[in-house]
């Protein structure tokens, strides 16, 4: 086995535990919403999976850790809108509702 190789599968085997971590939150999400009643886009979830998967996909195949502007736009992207969805959900997770 070359570095290549190990790369290649070292790269596509971390998918895997990040996948399932965001499926879980994707889980939460979706629970949250329905008992709820707020809206926290837990589909948007799905999408981000599959940004790291072509991320991932991608960088295995081109085998540059870094210079690929595609694997780049890949993970600025599923970041930024990991980012917006943890926030927007820790938001409306933590606010105290009023007493009345």
């Amino acid at each position: 086995m070359n570095d290549v190789s190990l790369h290649q599968f070292l790269v596509l085997y971390t998918w895997f535990p990040l996948s399932a971590l965001l499926f879980f939150l994707l889980l939460i999400a979706r629970f949250y919403q329905r008992f709820s009643g707020v809206k926290t886009w837990f589909w948007l979830y799905v999408l981000v999976i599959v940004l790291f998967g072509a991320m991932a996909v991608r960088d295995a195949g081109v085998g540059m850790v870094v210079g690929d502007l595609l694997t780049d736009a890949f993970s600025i992207l599923a970041g930024g809108i990991l980012l917006f969805l943890v926030i927007l959900l820790q938001n409306h997770m933590m606010r105290q509702k009023k007493h009345d």
